[in-house]
C-alpha cells in the first residue's frame, strides 16, 4: 500500500479553506499513485482554536464536512484520514479522526482518549473504550491521535488486535520533537507494525509545531520523513518486510501478561 502524509501549517477556523486544501492534496496524492492520505489532528478547523470555536464548529461524524470528504475520497479513488471536532448525539464534543475508504465509506471513527493538558481538556471530552481495527486494502488499520501514542498501552492494544498499520493524526509542538523523532519509531518497532504520524508545522497562536511527520516501519526505519516545512511525503508499505520482521521475533507472542497484571490497574 502506498501512503502519503500531508504536513502543513494549520488554518484555524477556516473550514471551507481546509476542505479545499484537502481536495487539492487528494488530487496530488492520487496523481502520485497513493492509496491512502493522512492529514493532521483537527485538520478541518485547526487545533488551538479555543472551546467557543470548537463548540461552534463541531460536526457529527456524518455531518456536512464528512459528506464532502467522502465525496472527495470516492472521486479520487483514495482513502482519506483526517482530524476534526466531533459532536456526539448527546452533545459532547470529541477530538476525533475519521477514515474513509476509496469508495467514500466511513471505515473508522476514533475519539482521542488521552487529552493533553488544559488545552485539550478545555475543548473536549475524553473518548471511551473503543479502539477499532478495520481492514483497508488488505491491511489491518487502527488509529490513535497525537498524545495517545505516548501511552504504550494504546499502541500495544491495537497491535494485539491485529493492527498492521496505526494512523496518528497529530498536532505535536515544541519542545516535544523527541516524540516525533524517537517515540514514533519505538512504537512501530515494539509493536511490529507501521505507524503513520501526520503533524503540523509552523505556528498557531502561541504554539509552534515541530513537523517531522513520518512513516515508521516495524524494523525502526523511516521510509518517509518530513522536515519542519510544509510537505507531502509518501512511502510504500511492504507486507513482505512486515512479515519478515515478525518471523525474526515476535514481541506479541513473547509477552508474559501474568507478570504485568499487578501494574495494569495502577
Amino acid at each position: 500500500m502506498h501512503i502519503a502524509l500531508y504536513q502543513c501549517q494549520p488554518r484555524p477556523l477556516a473550514v471551507i479553506d481546509n476542505l479545499a486544501r484537502l481536495r487539492a492534496q487528494a488530487a496530488l496524492a492520487k496523481a502520485q499513485g497513493m492509496d491512502l492520505l493522512v492529514f493532521p489532528e483537527m485538520f478541518l478547523t485547526g487545533y488551538n482554536i479555543g472551546s467557543d470555536a470548537v463548540q461552534r464548529l463541531a460536526e457529527a461524524a456524518d455531518g456536512p464536512s464528512a459528506n464532502v470528504i467522502a465525496g472527495i475520497a470516492q472521486a479520487h479513488g483514495l482513502a482519506i484520514a483526517y482530524g476534526y471536532p466531533e459532536r456526539a448525539a448527546d452533545g459532547r464534543v470529541y477530538n476525533s479522526a475519521q477514515l474513509f475508504d476509496a469508495q467514500g465509506n466511513s471505515r473508522l471513527n476514533y475519539r482521542k482518549t488521552h487529552l493533553f493538558g488544559d488545552l485539550d481538556r478545555a475543548m473536549f471530552s475524553p473518548g471511551g473504550d473503543q479502539f477499532p481495527v478495520v481492514e483497508l486494502n488488505g491491511w489491518q488499520v487502527g488509529m490513535l491521535i497525537c498524545y495517545d501514542l505516548e501511552f504504550p498501552e494504546n499502541a500495544r492494544r491495537l497491535a494485539l488486535a491485529g493492527a498492521d498499520l496505526i494512523l496518528v493524526p497529530t498536532a505535536n509542538m515544541l519542545p516535544y520533537e523527541f516524540i516525533a523523532d524517537v517515540t514514533v519509531r519505538s512504537r512501530a518497532f515494539e509493536n511490529q507494525c507501521f505507524v503513520a504520524y501526520a503533524n503540523y508545522c509552523g505556528a498557531e497562536g502561541t504554539i509552534q509545531y515541530c513537523g517531522l511527520s513520518s512513516v515508521a516501519g516495524p524494523d525502526g526505519s523511516r521510509p518517509a520523513l518530513a522536515g519542519t516545512q510544509p510537505a507531502l511525503v509518501s512511502a510504500a508499505l511492504s507486507r513482505d518486510a512486515l512479515l519478515q520482521v515478525r518471523r525474526n521475533y515476535d514481541y506479541r507472542q513473547d509477552r508474559r501478561p501474568t507478570l504485568y497484571r499487578s501494574i495494569s490497574d495502577q
